[in-house]
């Protein structure tokens, strides 16, 4: 048996003005053939897709074409897109004889000038592979699925928790590939789109409403076994497209009317919980800043909700800095900003030099104003930073800087990579985080990889690309009516 494997992920913030390009795609690594399988490292979905295949115990050959992962940003370019159109189209042509594909992608990827860049992409692999082979779809749970992803695709599968568990997803999407092939399986799929779109602060599957929906997925796959898959996806809520809002779709084993009921149970379901969805839990940002101040145990997590990187924004937000600085907080404070122009001024002025510049506002200027503060030079740096624990076991942050302005230490980027996110980026760069009193974060939900060494996790109500206030974000293709920024009641209403 031959399964092709392709995984191009990237998710898209349209508030982020700065485009995607091939160079975000190469500093997580951009791999292709038997590349794809070496450079896998055990995390991930390549790598659960490997371990699916080996628990089958069946003799399975995998036809690796790409693995491109970009961490979220603003829409991928015209480059972009036709370089992994070409090198899919072109991959699975020189593939020979597949007898199924594993399709990962996000689902929430936009390009300049088109919304749905994997139903594109899926409908490039249908068109190859023609009508017979079957193709397993697997996405993020934040992505907004469209009509033309189901109609190219065999099944699909999403992330079933938050934070995000992608060797799962692997293991579950391949799982139910050998499935399909083996066991005749027919798959039929229902879509339910859901005039949703709310903040992040509530998109965490261990608790509240967003448990309760999930854990209802899982228990319809359980209750019948006819139910291959049931996907919720709580489109993450800065992608600005005229598909866009909540979905859930449902794969049954060749029972369309099934398919159909659970789907409509489950967009009720998410429905009826539509105000509870949007139950905020950030403070001001003062507020946040003095009881992060105050807390007597460190490391405190600050999160800058409307500036995470993680969730595509440019990270270059200043407002805790601004008010850390102007509230007389003692430190030491950690917070990492996203800043070539920064960059290149600090590495002119060499180490141990004392500069006073702008900073913040650089690329999100439509958010943030530059703040000009002065600081010393601790240390610069460029290459691979190597992290341990994430989907990628390096990251190439390109040119950086440690700055100390007063009781923070600023780490500055040229390139995204994964901001100061993960402990071992800190310490890449001389700092131990665990030292520091608070530690700001660029993510709403991603506080995972800190969460051994910090005290608590405090939500910072920030402005930018990312934040929580939904309606104070400038959008123009969402379909209206939408919940909560029209008036309406039922989930069924005809959206333009």
């Amino acid at each position: 048996m031959r399964i092709g494997l392709i995984h191009v992920a990237q998710e898209t913030n349209d508030f982020n003005p700065l485009p995607t390009t091939l160079r975000d795609y190469e500093s997580f690594g951009l791999h292709l053939g038997a590349e794809v399988i070496a450079k896998s490292g055990g995390l991930g979905q390549v790598a659960g897709h490997l371990k699916a295949i080996a628990d089958s115990g069946l003799a399975v050959e995998t036809v690796p074409i790409v693995r491109a992962h970009a961490v979220a940003g603003g829409r991928i370019d015209t480059e972009s897109r036709e370089y992994f159109l070409r090198v899919i189209r072109d991959g699975l042509a020189a593939a020979g004889r597949l007898d199924g594909l594993v399709l990962q992608l996000h689902g929430a990827c936009a390009a300049e000038g088109l919304d749905d860049v994997e139903g594109e992409q899926a409908a490039l692999c249908r068109e190859v592979l023609g009508p017979d082979v079957p193709i397993l779809l697997a996405l993020d749970h934040h992505a907004s699925v469209t009509r033309r992803m189901v109609d190219s695709v065999t099944a699909i599968v999403g992330h079933r928790t938050q934070p995000h568990d992608p060797f799962d997803t692997g293991v579950i999407g391949t799982a139910l590939l050998l499935r399909i092939i083996r066991e005749g399986l027919r798959p039929t799929m229902a879509l339910r789109n859901i005039p949703l779109v709310t903040h992040q602060e509530k998109f965490l599957t261990a608790h509240g409403p967003m448990k309760i929906w999930f854990d209802r997925a899982r228990a319809i796959e359980r209750e019948n076994p006819k139910v291959l898959q049931v996907v919720p996806c709580p489109m993450q809520p800065w992608l600005d497209v005229a598909e866009g809002g909540w979905t859930v779709t449902v794969v049954t084993d060749g029972d369309g009317a099934l398919a159909e009921r659970v789907a409509d149970e489950m967009a009720d379901l998410c429905w009826s919980q539509r105000d509870a969805f949007l139950e905020r839990e950030a403070l001001a940002v003062d507020d946040a800043v003095r009881m992060a101040d105050a807390e007597p145990k460190g490391v405190v997590v600050l999160s800058d909700t409307g500036d995470t990187v993680f969730g595509g924004s440019a990270g270059d937000s200043n407002v805790i800095l601004e008010a850390v600085l102007r509230l007389g907080v003692t430190g030491p404070v950690l917070i990492p900003m996203i800043a070539p122009t920064v960059v290149a001024r600090l590495w002119e002025a060499g180490e141990g030099a004392t500069v006073t510049l702008p900073v913040g506002g650089e690329t999100a200027t439509a958010f943030f104003t530059p703040l000009e503060v002065t600081g010393r030079v601790v240390r610069l740096r460029s290459g691979p930073v190597p992290i341990a624990g994430y989907q990628d076991g390096e990251v190439d942050m390109g040119r950086t800087a440690v700055f100390a302005v007063g009781p923070v230490t600023l780490l500055v980027s040229e390139l995204r990579g994964v901001a100061g996110n993960l402990p071992d980026v800190w310490r890449a760069h001389g700092i131990e985080p665990s030292e520091a009193r608070i530690a700001v974060l660029k993510t709403a939900s991603n506080f995972q990889f800190f969460a051994p060494i910090s005290s608590r996790v405090i939500r910072a109500d920030t402005r930018g690309p990312g934040q929580s206030d939904v309606f104070g974000l400038p959008w123009m293709r969402l379909p209206r009516p939408i919940h909560p920024l029209d008036p309406i009641t039922d989930r069924n209403v005809r959206r333009s």
